[in-house]
């Protein structure tokens, strides 16, 4: 067999995909294979693009300036990867950071991101910061903690247009939660499978055309 013989999709080499953030990322609550690296992955091999496990650096309630430490002692500097997604700043906002500090934070570690990415900035996804004031952890602070979000997410935008990577609001699909439980994992806090399957099917047709 030669290579004009071999279908498209066994002549895609396997991408290596490199997630980064907090809770969000890792998918507290939830199996790893219910959080939205790993249902991105799946849906990606699906439809061809074939994903290896993806590197997951992200802890839940990590800070902007915890995820910048850990990247440093990851151990993972310098390798680089075919897609890399960033999802930071709900515990910055949680824990009442100044938002002139997660604008300079932000900012490194988008540069950073687009470093792992070699440059590519087709390959950086960032997503936006879910709205956990509709959940029954929040205890009816929605209308203090929404408008704190959007603060941030007004930064992390801004940062990422400007930076011209991809950039994915998912704000919108985590306020739907109020109104539908099914989207809270047990923990009353963070996004169920349900949640993470909705972002996964904004984010993946982006992802789809940025590699073909």
């Amino acid at each position: 067999m030669n290579n004009k013989d071999i279908p498209a999709s066994a002549a895609v080499d396997s991408l290596n995909y490199l997630a980064l953030g907090d809770s969000y990322t890792i998918g507290e609550a939830v199996p790893a294979a219910q959080s939205f690296p790993y249902l991105l992955a799946t849906e990606l091999t699906i439809q061809k693009y074939p994903v290896t496990t993806p590197t997951v650096i992200a802890t839940t309630g990590w800070t902007t300036d915890e995820l910048i430490s850990a990247i440093s002692a990851s151990g993972i500097t310098g390798k680089k990867f075919d897609l890399v997604t960033l999802l930071i700043g709900v515990n910055d906002q949680y824990r009442h950071l100044s938002q002139d500090n997660y604008r300079v934070k932000f900012q490194q570690v988008l540069n950073t991101a687009i470093n792992f990415a070699g440059g590519n900035k087709d390959r950086v996804f960032v997503l936006s910061i879910p709205d956990w004031g509709v959940t029954p952890f929040a205890a009816g602070q929605d209308r203090i903690i929404g408008p704190q979000i959007d603060q941030f997410n007004a930064i992390n935008k801004q940062i990422s247009t400007t930076a011209g990577v991809n950039y994915l609001d998912i704000t919108g699909i985590s306020r739907q939660a109020a109104n539908d439980r099914d989207m809270i994992a047990a923990d009353g806090l963070h996004p169920s499978a349900k949640m993470y399957l909705e972002w996964v099917v904004q984010l993946s047709p982006l992802l789809l055309q940025r590699l073909q």
